[in-house]
C-alpha cells in the first residue's frame, strides 16, 4: 500500500487499532512517535497480506497452511450466514508475519487498585491498554510506567481489530500469530475480531471486551455443534475445561484483591498490614494454581493426563507474572460475558436482534448500561 493512498483520517482509524494510548504522557514529540510506529506498523501488515486464494493456489506453501486457509474461508463464511457478522473485507487476506505476535500490548495498575491505568484517543475514547509493533517499544513503555509506581504487563497479542475503519483498504487480515491454533480456538478468535466491528462503546473496554467475547463463546458453539468433527469438538471441551477452571481461580483472586484493596482508606489499618494481605493473596492463588496443574498433568497412580506440560506452558507464564495489571486486564475480558449470553437468550437467540440490543446499550451512559447488563440473570444453558 502505497502512502499516496491514505485516507485523511488514517492515522485516527489507526489509533482505533485497540493499539491503545493517546501516544505519550511526554509531550507531542512522543505522540507523533507513537502515531507513526502505529501508521508505520500496520502498513507493514497490510503490505504483505495477500488474497486467500492466491495463497491457496501457491505450490510453496504446506498443505496443514492449505487446510487453515480453506477452514478460514468456511469460518468467514458461516461468521456471515450464522451469526450475522459483516461480510467485508476483513479476513479475505492472510500474512505471515514471521514473529509470535501482532503487536504487544502494555497494561498498568496501581498496586493497591484492580482499575486500569487509560490512554485515550479522539475516536476510541480512553481504553485500559497501549499496543506496540515492537516488544522493545512496549517493555520500554511498560518500564516508564513502573517507575511511575505502577505494576505493569507487556503480552502478545495474536490479532486486533481496526473497528472496520481499514476495509476500503483491505480489511484486517488472518495472521500468521494464530493461524496455526486448534480450530475451536482459531475459529473462535475470528468471530471475537469480527464482533468488534458491529458494535463499539468509546470510552468502555470492559463492555467492548466482553461483549466480542460472548459473540466467540456463543458462535464457536454452533460451529462446532454443526460445521466441526468430533475430535475438533473433544479437544475445544477439554482445553475450554482448563480454560473455565482457570477463570474461576482468576475471578476468585480478583474478588479477594478488590475487598483488600477496600481497606486502603481504613484508619486502622496500616500500609505495612495491607501489603502483607495482598502478599498472602498472591501466595494463596499460585498454591492453587500449583494444585490444578497438577491435576491438568495426572500424578502417578491418579486419573489420566488432561493436558501435556505444553498445553500448560501459558497459563504457567501467565500466573508466574500475574500482578495487578494483569488481574485487571483479564476482567475486561469475561466479567460482563454472562450478562451479554443473559441478553442473547432474552433476545431469542436471534442475532440481528441481539446486536440491535447492544447498540441500543451503547446509547446509555456507561454506568447505565453496565447496571442494566449486570440486571440480566445469567442463563445456565448459553451457549
Amino acid at each position: 500500500m502505497r502512502p499516496s493512498l491514505l485516507r485523511p483520517g488514517f492515522a485516527i482509524a489507526l489509533a482505533s487499532l485497540a493499539l491503545a494510548g493517546c501516544a505519550s504522557t511526554t509531550g507531542p514529540a512522543s505522540m507523533l512517535g507513537y502515531y507513526w510506529q502505529s501508521v508505520q506498523g500496520h502498513m507493514q501488515i497490510m503490505q504483505a497480506a495477500e488474497p486467500i486464494d492466491r495463497w491457496i493456489a501457491r505450490t510453496d506453501i504446506s498443505p496443514a497452511l492449505r487446510e487453515r486457509l480453506q477452514l478460514a474461508q468456511r469460518a468467514r463464511t458461516f461468521a456471515v450466514a450464522e451469526l450475522g457478522l459483516p461480510d467485508n473485507a476483513s479476513y479475505r487476506r492472510y500474512a505471515d508475519l514471521k514473529r509470535p505476535a501482532a503487536v504487544w500490548n502494555v497494561v498498568a495498575a496501581p498496586p493497591y487498585s484492580l482499575t486500569l491505568h487509560t490512554w485515550c484517543f479522539p475516536v476510541t475514547g480512553c481504553i485500559g491498554y497501549r499496543g506496540y509493533f515492537t516488544e522493545g517499544a512496549a517493555q520500554a513503555e511498560a518500564a516508564e510506567l513502573a517507575a511511575q509506581g505502577l505494576e505493569v504487563e507487556v503480552y502478545g497479542v495474536p490479532a486486533y481489530s481496526t473497528l472496520g475503519y481499514m476495509n476500503w483498504a483491505g480489511g484486517d487480515p488472518l495472521l500468521s500469530t494464530f493461524i496455526a491454533w486448534p480450530e475451536g480456538d482459531f475459529v473462535r478468535l475470528l468471530f471475537h475480531e469480527l464482533a468488534h466491528q458491529v458494535v463499539y462503546a468509546k470510552n468502555d473496554t470492559l463492555f467492548n471486551e466482553s461483549f466480542a467475547t460472548a459473540v466467540e463463546r456463543i458462535g464457536i458453539a454452533q460451529w462446532l455443534a454443526t460445521q466441526s468433527t468430533p475430535q475438533a469438538r473433544e479437544a475445544f471441551a477439554t482445553s475450554e475445561a482448563r480454560r473455565s477452571a482457570f477463570r474461576a481461580l482468576t475471578r476468585a483472586t480478583r474478588a479477594r484483591l478488590a475487598a483488600i484493596y477496600e481497606q486502603k482508606e481504613a484508619p486502622a489499618l496500616g500500609g505495612n498490614a495491607l501489603a502483607a494481605m495482598k502478599i498472602e493473596a498472591m501466595e494463596a492463588f499460585r498454591t492453587d494454581y500449583a494444585a490444578l496443574r497438577a491435576r491438568w498433568l495426572g500424578t502417578p497412580g491418579g486419573p489420566a493426563p488432561q493436558a501435556t506440560t505444553a498445553q500448560v506452558t501459558g497459563y504457567d507464564r501467565w500466573v508466574a507474572k500475574a500482578n495487578n495489571a494483569s488481574f485487571a486486564a483479564q476482567a475486561a475480558y469475561d466479567e460482563l460475558v454472562p450478562r451479554f449470553e443473559a441478553l442473547f437468550e432474552r433476545e431469542g437467540r436471534d442475532w440481528p436482534r441481539f446486536y440491535d440490543a447492544v447498540r441500543q446499550l451503547t446509547q446509555q451512559p456507561q454506568p447505565q448500561r453496565h447496571e442494566a447488563l449486570r440486571a440480566l440473570r445469567p442463563s445456565q444453558t448459553t451457549p
